[in-house]
């Protein structure tokens, strides 16, 4: 039997940009899995890209926008590094299934839940208490 697709959430790709004793837990971790095993989700992606450009449209000086371009260069290669589920037609209906029993968590969330769930994946977050009320979902939390 293969071993799980680990699919990383927003927060955990924010750790592994961010490093820190968290980040490295959680490669620590990541090491002991192969890499085609671990993905994200077009979801985080978005969320990611707009936090990054809302920044960029924010800083007037061209110093601190030279920065933030950098960043959004790293980004940009971390998501490149690794496969990407799309938010395809198949998690389009399971996110609808979804907001309908989970009216109180957020639809991104759902989004990720959604594919996280029609890939037979396991979601890496620190966002338990939130995730971990999905019962069909597998959700760990790597930084610790």
């Amino acid at each position: 039997m293969n071993s799980p697709v680990y699919l990383l959430d927003t927060d955990h790709l924010t750790l592994l940009e961010r490093g820190g004793e968290a980040c490295q837990t959680l490669r620590t971790k990541l090491s002991r899995v192969n890499t085609d095993r671990v993905s994200t989700t077009i979801i985080s992606y978005e969320e990611q890209a707009r936090g990054w450009l809302a920044r960029v449209a924010q800083v007037r000086e061209t110093e601190a926008q030279v920065r933030i371009y950098q960043k959004l260069e790293q980004n940009l290669r971390l998501f490149a590094s690794m496969p990407i589920f799309n938010f395809d037609l198949a998690a389009a209906t399971e996110f609808e299934r979804l907001r309908r029993s989970y009216r109180r968590l957020g639809s991104m969330d759902l989004k990720i839940a959604a594919i996280a769930i029609t890939q037979s994946a396991v979601v890496l977050t620190r966002n338990l208490s939130d995730f971990g009320q999905i019962s069909e979902l597998q959700a760990e939390d790597w930084s610790k």
